[in-house]
């Protein structure tokens, strides 16, 4: 799911609906509708495509809304169904007096349906979303008050939501609430603005209330009474938005680093948009300048980059032999600009920095530019001065990253990679159709798994509790997931300032081993696939020092809870996608981390978020 808007005033309301949608165009979506209340009932419109396209579709249909003052939007990238018309939003109830906008995910949507369906209610589309119309009109039914309804309903409902409602019943009643997803309320005359994001309303009020976790608002032109889950009166806090946008961004989030974690799956999806429509279409990379005669003549492919986006080129390189049987060379920048390289015209050297602007790796391309090489560049910039130098770029849409500890973009670059190993995949013809249409079917699920990632971070959060007062930590993995290791590790130490270090698991016994003891924490990145069970062993050798066991799995193997003091669980994934999914938790520990030790979480000292000098 993407943006929601919505409003209830004086005003002519399709107007700031389109307008609010089209500010959060920046997102991505597939689909895109808007429900407006009418005299005598609530219209719904909607289209699939760009926002263009559902304008064209309100184009005729302006005296059915003319003078309409209340309504909600959406613009939507698919989670639950196919995008089209049925499963766009705004969704109803089946006698459709009740509509609902809905961001996150519904976990437990399955059973809800079970048993709505039990009761007469008649599903039209595959989403997640219209269990919750039916639900919160059921309720409504019993009490009818639509607060209330909104507010029971919520005891019902699992997983992570931003939820606008509106009922026939309530002609100037605008019920909103929200669990791990954003949702602000702004404060005009008379009037009140609702919204994921706040460009959506900047432009008509700088006053907000950030609705907090299990927060039901019920905004109508004279009033907003907010209440808890319990139904305990609010007393809202209002806020006066700054105009800057990098300041715009926190989002009622604690720290910038918090509210980026939780905009990966949106980043996900946004760098999906126009390159991977469905699973058996081809990748489309069409600022990517490679065809089969280039790779057909390619010698090798140098990866170069620094930091955490020099794990991001560790993980490509797996991808790029995986899929496409190209050897591939990972270096530093700062080493490969003070030695002799290998690099002429049959070299593909690709370039991975956040800024575009990274000294190190600029300079290394323009080495490397200068002695024939193709150049591409994977960049959160495409204006910068790397993409200039580009002969290929993936601009990776992470949006600004305000937080200097890389986390977004680091996700971003992932896909990336993930993108581009496809993409020349079907240009050699190197993996079967049926493979590659699996594999993309399950890229395009990552954004879900990691929302629920992100609904359940009590875990981390006690995890982290237990360790913060530690002065070393390791991470272990094998396979892909050892750049996951080092990427944690990065994490820990760059914002909690504890020595924290990755290694490849199978190295541990051939020294590091000499550190282990009952004050060390050893983290297991212990994903189901190839290195699975030697991981196991290595993590056994570990736990035999004394060692501290904690566990990253996506394995339900019981004997793990013999072997771990602590066990981070996350959704099953292929192997290849997952360090996707291992790094959220890994993120999420060190932030928590870094915040009960009490360290600025956002400008950790001595870094900086560019480095433009070498």
């Amino acid at each position: 799911m993407c943006g929601i808007v919505g409003y209830v005033g004086n005003k002519s309301v399709v107007d700031i609906l389109i307008d609010g949608l089209e500010q959060l165009e920046y997102r991505g979506y597939d689909s895109s509708g808007i429900a407006v209340m009418c005299d005598t009932e609530i219209k719904v419109y909607k289209a699939i495509g760009k926002l263009k396209n559902l304008r064209e579709e309100l184009c005729g249909h302006e005296k059915e809304f003319s003078s309409t003052t209340m309504g909600i939007g959406h613009i939507r990238w698919a989670t639950h169904g196919a995008p089209t018309l049925l499963n766009a939003h705004p969704h109803t109830c089946n006698c459709g007096n009740l509509v609902v906008v809905h961001n996150g995910i519904i976990e437990n949507y399955k059973e809800l349906r079970e048993d709505l369906a039990k009761s007469g209610c008649v599903f039209k589309s595959q989403t997640d979303t219209e269990a919750v119309a039916h639900l919160v009109a059921r309720k409504y039914a019993q009490c009818k008050d639509l607060k209330e309804a909104v507010r029971l309903a919520s005891y019902e409902i699992e997983g992570a939501y931003a939820l606008c409602v509106m009922h026939n019943e309530c002609k100037n009643t605008l019920v909103i609430t929200k669990r791990n997803a954003p949702l602000l309320i702004g404060i005009g005359d008379n009037e009140f603005y609702a919204a994921s994001d706040v460009p959506a309303i900047i432009k008509h009020t700088n006053k907000a209330v950030y609705l907090e976790d299990n927060q039901i608002a019920e905004l109508t032109p004279e009033s907003m009474e907010i209440v808890d889950i319990e139904n305990n009166k609010i007393n809202p806090k209002i806020e006066i938005l700054p105009w800057e946008p990098v300041a715009l961004s926190k989002m009622g989030y604690k720290h910038f680093m918090l509210k980026e974690i939780h905009e990966q799956p949106d980043v996900i999806r946004n760098i999906l948009v126009g390159r991977l429509h469905a699973p058996d279409e081809h990748v489309v990379l069409n600022e990517v300048k490679l065809n089969h005669e280039t790779l057909t003549h390619l010698e090798r492919i140098q990866i170069i980059a620094c930091g955490t986006s020099l794990h991001a080129a560790m993980i490509g390189k797996y991808l790029i032999e995986s899929f496409c049987g190209i050897s591939v060379d990972v270096e530093a920048s700062s080493e490969y600009i003070y030695r002799k390289t290998v690099t002429n015209e049959r070299t593909l050297v690709i370039g991975v920095s956040q800024s575009g602007e990274t000294a190190d790796t600029l300079t290394a391309i323009k080495q490397a530019k200068a002695k024939g090489a193709h150049i591409l560049i994977v960049t959160n910039r495409p204006d910068s001065a790397m993409a200039r130098e580009a002969d290929s770029l993936i601009p990776v849409n992470a949006g600004i990253e305000v937080s200097v500890a890389a986390t977004k973009s680091y996700i971003a670059q992932l896909m990336a990679f993930y993108l581009l190993a496809l993409y020349m995949s079907e240009i050699k013809d190197s993996i079967a159709p049926s493979t590659l249409t699996s594999l993309k079917t399950e890229l395009m699920l990552l954004p879900q798994k990691i929302e629920q990632i992100l609904s359940q971070k009590d875990n981390i959060q006690n995890v982290a509790r237990n360790y913060a007062n530690t002065k070393d930590f390791i991470f272990i993995a094998r396979g892909i997931n050892y750049p996951t290791a080092l990427e944690g590790a990065l994490k820990l130490k760059e914002i909690s300032y504890i020595n924290a270090t990755g290694y490849p698991a199978g190295e541990l016994k051939h020294g590091p081993i000499a550190m282990l003891d009952e004050t060390m924490p050893v983290l297991s990145i212990l994903m189901n696939g190839s290195v699975y069970e030697k991981l196991l062993s290595n993590s056994e050798e570990a736990k035999a020092r004394n060692a501290r066991m904690i566990a990253l799995t996506n394995s339900r193997d019981e004997k793990l809870n013999y072997l771990f003091e602590h066990i981070i669980k996350v959704p099953d994934v292929q192997e290849l996608f997952s360090p996707i999914i291992a790094i959220v938790p890994l993120q999420l520990l060190a932030y928590y981390i870094a915040e009960f030790l009490g360290k600025d979480v956002d400008q950790p000292r001595n870094l900086a978020k560019s480095v433009t000098v070498e």
